[in-house]
């Protein structure tokens, strides 16, 4: 087929596997769930999609592979991998994963149930081409080196995704060197590994992920969209005969008019960016650990809670409580000296971007703005919550 043209890499050629992939119901959905869900509700311009994220990533993987010692049938299936990587994802992406996680048991990367079904042209796709389906749906879960390149510390999804959100918002701090980095890859003793002389160039990439959780991923804005997303879900599905196996395969507009109609306190509020605002937004440090570890469960009872003390209907709190700080990709082998390493180890910068990872972590209770005086004192004294200082 012809090249298909990219606003980041130029232009991508798909081998036969994938261009008859593409053309399956699995893979031309992603065209209708946005790479960068809520984030757009600030960054007008976010608008590219997840199926131009993975023909991204499928490039960066067939660019690793070119460069690696990889036989020409386990090759195919790393590239497959790499473009079917993002199939499991549910409407919304990342704003419905932990949702559909509580409900299925299973994360956006374990998509054996959608590549192994024989009724699925995925499947018969993958067959025709003589590719093993759970082979191709372990690789996307990350599973040995291979899989790593797919789904790791060093993945060539995190490498299109930094570049792609970087170039459709605008801003500047994703920019990295992922030619170099995909054709620096090795495997040594069975995993994946970036070569000699290239601890600076790991850590572009680490710093440029920072940088853009910090002014893209976790804007307070569409952390208070993604929250009210995720509420809006949950009551959807009690409030309706939908399945979750139904709403996993919805798309971003699906899901929207299916608020707007069955939870409108919600729905219309998202559909016209009338958001929540802040009540509490607290540091690490002024939160206590029992309520930073509170889970799903905590943050509804805190919420039914704090709708009692503040005298407000009882959708009109989120409690958004996000994990603690992590930083995956200081776990990334680096060759220092001939010695693999850990990007930790071998980078005094990493100890810098953790801390600043943890400096930026909020606890966030969100309400309308008519409430925030009210929901504030009531959250912050429920939830043991010090005034900043």
């Amino acid at each position: 087929m012809n090249p298909i043209k990219d606003s980041v890499h130029d232009y991508i050629t798909l081998d036969p596997v994938a261009a008859d992939l593409l053309d399956t119901p699995t893979v031309q959905r992603l065209r209708h769930i946005k790479q960068l869900s809520t984030v757009r509700l600030v960054f007008p311009s976010a608008n590219h999609t997840r199926l131009e994220h993975s023909l991204g990533v499928y490039h960066l993987a067939d660019t690793a592979l070119s460069h690696l010692d990889v036989d020409t049938e386990r090759a195919g299936h790393v590239r497959a991998a790499a473009l079917l990587h993002d199939v499991g994802h549910g409407p919304y992406g990342h704003q419905t994963e932990r949702l559909i996680q509580r409900r299925t048991g299973m994360d956006h990367d374990e998509v054996g149930w959608l590549l192994t079904d024989p009724d699925r042209p995925v499947c018969r796709a993958l067959e025709r081409h003589g590719l093993d389906p759970e082979r191709v749906a372990a690789y996307v879960a990350g599973e040995g080196a291979l899989g790593q390149l797919v789904s790791g510390e060093l993945d060539v999804d995190r490498m299109d995704y930094l570049v792609r959100d970087a170039h459709h918002t605008g801003v500047p701090y994703g920019s990295i060197d992922h030619e170099r980095l995909a054709r620096q890859l090795h495997i040594e003793d069975g995993a994946l590994v970036l070569g000699e002389g290239n601890v600076a160039t790991a850590e572009s990439m680490l710093l440029a992920r920072s940088l853009m959780n910090a002014t893209v991923y976790r804007h307070h804005v569409s952390r208070v969209a993604g929250t009210m997303v995720e509420r809006a879900s949950e009551v959807y599905l009690e409030r309706t005969d939908t399945t979750v196996e139904e709403f996993r395969r919805m798309a971003d507009h699906d899901l929207l008019v299916a608020l707007v109609e069955t939870v409108p306190e919600f729905g219309r509020r998202i559909e016209r960016r009338n958001l929540y605002k802040r009540a509490v937004w607290a540091r690490l440090e002024d939160v206590p650990r029992g309520t930073v570890e509170v889970g799903h469960e905590g943050e509804r009872r805190a919420e039914r809670e704090i709708c009692e003390r503040a005298g407000v209907e009882p959708h009109e709190v989120l409690v958004d409580v996000p994990p603690r700080p992590a930083l995956k990709e200081s776990a990334t082998n680096v060759v220092v000296d001939g010695v693999v390493q850990r990007l930790e180890d071998a980078s005094e910068l990493v100890a810098s971007i953790r801390a600043a990872e943890r400096a930026r972590w909020r606890l966030g209770v969100y309400c309308p703005p008519e409430h925030v005086d009210p929901v504030s004192e009531a959250a912050r004294d429920l939830l043991g919550v010090r005034d900043p200082t």
